[in-house]
């Protein structure tokens, strides 16, 4: 370690004593009573404003749009999409997806599959699947540029090669599965809804225990922050899309220079999107889990090192944003269980004041009900059909701590491997 570096942590270090340890006397001259009184006061005044952000959040989710269905285009909508495929050593997993995409009618014009130069026999499928569909064109992008992330890099490869008769560009995922329909569906509601730029969240197929455990928790710290989809118009800094089915207008994509916006982004959807409300065009985020199904990671580890990659989502807004968000996280998706069991388990011991232990059982039961509430409803968001122990999914109130700390630590880093890619800070 350079001398200068381990200067300057010794510096912080000493700055950190001198600022703490009066702090520290302080609560040494506490009695444990008045030690716990002031924990739990603190935490309570973190909590309930943050249990009042969160259900003006979620009450939008009682008049939400319902998901969309599957439709048949019409003539108006001939030739009028290009889909574009990012992959990357998708062999084991693209086949669907391919499926899916043939499955889909005359408003597609073409489907570029943007290969980032696989190793593993994706190539060769995209082609096998070329013979007998002659929309299907693969494409080889160029070398990665050192300030761009490969994803975004292939779909803007994929812009810049398709079709200038394409009204619509629809990103679509490798590890997707598109239901017949889908295309049909996205762009007459972005046409009657006259949006812009349309994404569809999707619905989850989940197999193994680790991930019917975790994945949930993750995904409800989506839904604590911005609520479920639906029409309701939003500030450009609180907008959400997903880059699994991502249907943006071509005009717009040429406007605003294509994907460059959100080159160095890890949640380049989001970034994306968030650009394109802050010029004035319309965006919007809807329920595809009748069009729509994923399969995206294997397991507790492949969950926790995947999804919690960008799921903080600093790429795409502030500093201040970020960390207000995971504050009111740890509020009332990470606390709320502990505290319960805290306050049942050993509140005689800790002999708070009457007042104070009512207050914390109920606000943390309040909350804890909500989240099994909220468990329901993100059911109709999932496939057990292919799950080895469904009622596992049950359990994902247990990992929200879990969930949270993933968050907090993917907010930190600065140093993110993907696809066998090293990135560093952007």
């Amino acid at each position: 370690m350079p001398i200068f570096i381990y200067g300057k942590i010794i510096e912080v270090q000493v700055k950190l004593n001198l600022m703490l340890n009066p702090i520290f006397l302080n609560i040494a001259n506490f009695s444990n009573i008045n030690f716990w009184f002031l924990l739990f006061s603190i935490i309570l005044i973190l909590q309930i404003p943050a249990t009042i952000i969160i259900l003006s959040r979620l009450f939008k989710g009682a008049i939400r749009v319902p998901p969309l269905q599957p439709e048949s285009p019409t003539l108006d909508l001939l030739g009028t999409v290009s889909i574009v495929v990012p992959t990357l050593n998708e062999a084991a997993r693209v086949t669907p997806c391919l499926e899916g995409l043939t499955r889909q009618s005359y408003e597609v014009r073409e489907i570029l599959i943007v290969d980032s130069h696989s190793q593993d026999g994706t190539q060769d499928i995209v082609k096998q699947f070329a013979e007998s569909d002659p929309r299907f064109r693969l494409v080889l992008d160029e070398p990665l540029p050192s300030d761009w992330v490969g994803r975004p890099w292939a779909l803007n490869t994929g812009f810049l090669n398709s079709s200038e008769k394409s009204e619509w560009i629809l990103g679509i995922d490798a590890d997707t599965l598109p239901q017949p329909g889908l295309v049909a569906s996205v762009v007459k509601t972005a046409i009657a809804n006259q949006y812009d730029l349309l994404s569809l969240s999707c619905k989850f197929i989940l197999k193994y225990p680790g991930e019917l455990w975790l994945q949930p928790a993750l995904l409800m710290t989506l839904v604590y922050r911005f609520g479920s989809p639906d029409l309701s118009p939003q500030k450009p800094e609180r907008v959400m899309a997903n880059g699994q089915c991502f249907l943006c207008r071509r005009s717009v994509l040429e406007k605003v220079g294509g994907y460059s916006s959100a080159k160095n982004s890890f949640c380049d959807d989001v970034t994306l999107a968030r650009n394109i409300a802050q010029q004035g065009f319309k965006v919007g985020f809807l329920d595809g889990a009748n069009v729509l199904t994923v399969r995206m990671y294997d397991g507790l580890k492949d969950t926790w090192e995947g999804w919690g990659r960008s799921l903080d989502l600093k790429d795409a807004c502030s500093k201040t944003q970020l960390w207000s968000d995971l504050f009111i996280l740890l509020a009332v998706q990470a606390l709320p269980l502990p505290l319960l069991l805290i306050n049942l388990l050993f509140s005689s011991s800790l002999s708070l004041p009457p007042i104070l232990s009512s207050t914390l059982l109920g606000l943390n039961g309040f909350l804890l009900f909500l989240r099994l509430i909220l468990t329901a409803a993100i059911s109709l968001s999932y496939d057990f059909s292919q799950a080895k122990q469904p009622w596992v999914f049950w359990l994902s109130p247990l990992a929200d701590a879990v969930a949270v700390l993933r968050l907090w630590i993917s907010a930190t880093q600065t140093q993110i491997q993907w696809r066998g890619r090293t990135y560093g800070k952007n």
